[in-house]
């Protein structure tokens, strides 16, 4: 059995989850590589990412290289002697650098490949419906997601679940699919089996503006599912209008109503206590929203401090 020396490289919240359960199972991590320091929000204070956070707090040899291909990197990748380098949500590695270790490269992906490979595969899986979904780890090969599959655990998708809920608990099953990997790996018994493309393969494309915002001609569904899909981040986002007011309206929580109606699409229902967009097949019940220059609240608080025309419309 080879003792394991691992260099992990990762940046988000989703990539600390599974770096403290490898140290807590005690494998030896020789180096962390996270992406470089950058400024963020209105002060533009330096962030730190959260993979950075934990490694300073843990004491772990870190490296924040801005061009993976530099000479001056590479022979500090070298000098960690590592024999297996694990990714969590990083970016794509030159040939180089995952060829390094002598057991090889491999990824933990936030879906069931080859469905949903790119930068955001737990938002798609609920914007586009899926009932299931799950993790696959992988090794790295010189395409984006598409190299050999080691292990791949699924889990359902409740109706009601947010992104930011199936994060959590994708986070807790990829920890348990990385240990038994590295198991794996450990006692040379790692087998894997080729990823199979077809035209029916979904991908987990880049979140922008454009594809954040609800268009409310949708199906009731599918805008239920936008709303969830992006909540708590980026965030679904529409105009409310209303005479000569006009916001830009973050959305996070929603709720479906069936119900005939002949209402405009997009029209605003409001209530003292309920905000409604109708829809094609009945509409959409917003349960928390967040207006420009407001914090994040409940429809009943926001309603308290703005009264809404029969002409408000989302658009």
């Amino acid at each position: 059995m080879e003792k394991l020396r691992i260099v992990f490289m990762g940046t988000p919240e989703f990539a600390v989850g599974i770096l403290d359960t490898i140290i807590k199972n005690n494998y030896e991590v020789v180096g962390v590589i996270t992406a470089a320091d950058k400024p963020a929000g209105r002060g533009q204070k330096i962030k730190y990412s959260a993979v950075k956070e934990y490694a300073l707090e843990h004491d772990l040899k870190l490296l924040q290289p801005t061009n993976l291909k530099e000479e001056a990197f590479r022979k500090e990748l070298e000098s960690l002697q590592a024999n297996l380098q694990i990714v969590v949500a990083f970016r794509m590695l030159p040939e180089i650098v995952w060829r390094m270790p002598s057991l090889g490269t491999f990824n933990l992906h936030a879906s069931l490949l080859p469905n949903y490979r790119g930068a955001a595969p737990i938002n798609w899986a609920i914007i586009n419906g899926e009932s299931k979904t799950g993790v696959t780890t992988f090794f790295i090969d010189d395409k984006i997601d598409t190299g050999a599959v080691i292990l791949s655990q699924d889990t359902t998708i409740d109706p009601n679940e947010t992104a930011g809920q199936l994060h959590d608990r994708l986070m807790t099953i990829g920890s348990t699919t990385v240990i038994e990997t590295l198991k794996l790996i450990e006692q040379g018994t790692a087998t894997t089996t080729i990823q199979e493309d077809n035209f029916n393969v979904k991908t987990a494309y880049k979140l922008n503006r454009d594809n954040c915002k609800i268009d409310w001609t949708k199906s009731v569904s599918e805008i239920h599912n936008l709303i969830r899909g992006l909540s708590p981040y980026p965030a679904a986002w529409c105009f409310i209008k209303d005479g000569n007011e006009e916001w830009n309206v973050k959305l996070y929580e929603a709720k479906i109503v069936l119900e005939n109606h002949n209402h405009k699409i997009g029209q605003l229902i409001t209530t003292k206590k309920e905000i409604k967009v109708a829809v094609k097949g009945g509409f959409i019940q917003l349960e928390s929203l967040q207006f420009p220059g407001k914090k994040k609240m409940r429809a009943n608080e926001l309603l308290n401090g703005i009264t809404f025309s029969e002409r408000a419309q989302a658009e």
